[in-house]
């Protein structure tokens, strides 16, 4: 069975996005982006919300990005090859390849695609995520903290939500950013 992995860019106290929906101070640097590779690369499908797929869209245009960087240029790879599902309740449609919209997240399918797939699915938005967390039914969780506090914003992890986690590696980059990697614990609800 597929696990369902969420990957966050977050602030040292936990924001994807500052106050002002800003997020300049989260670009990973080389060594950050091979790292958010390897996890991009075990995804076969991504589950994504419409704000971060407008975000991320610019990775279906090889035009619009740094071809000078190979960590760029894996992560355009794998994006372009990953099935994308947008969850929109405004975006009628994509033209994009692998691409495809629905109005929002069923929980149910999320269920039944880990069931029936030999590759692991993820979750992208802290407020798309928040709903698979509070189901039970995320197996991991990444996140990419930056040494910066910015005060307020939009949240990586949902509020009331009680999951227990087992933390399965830890890794220092050089520009500060600390990669977190948590896997459902034992003790956690099992929902599935």
């Amino acid at each position: 069975m597929a696990r369902l992995l969420y990957t966050a860019i977050c602030s040292l106290d936990g924001y994807t996005a500052d106050a002002d929906g800003d997020f300049d101070w989260s670009m990973p640097d080389a060594e950050v982006h091979e790292a958010v590779n390897a996890v991009s690369e075990r995804v076969g499908t991504q589950l994504l919300g419409r704000r971060m797929y407008d975000v991320l869209k610019v990775w279906d245009d090889p035009a619009m990005l740094n071809d000078d960087e190979p960590a760029i240029r894996e992560f355009a790879e794998v994006w372009r090859a990953t099935e994308k599902v947008v969850c929109s309740r405004t975006l009628d449609s994509v033209d994009a390849p692998n691409t495809s919209v629905v109005r929002e997240l069923d929980i149910a399918d999320v269920r039944r695609r880990l069931a029936g797939s030999d590759e692991d699915l993820g979750i992208g938005g802290p407020t798309l995520a928040a709903q698979v967390i509070a189901a039970g039914l995320v197996d991991e969780i990444h996140l990419f903290v930056n040494p910066v506090i910015v005060g307020g914003g939009l949240r990586a992890l949902p509020d009331g939500v009680r999951l227990d986690l087992t933390l399965a590696g830890e890794r220092r980059f050089r520009n500060g950013v600390v990669h977190l990697h948590y896997v459902r614990g034992p003790g956690s609800a099992e929902t599935r």
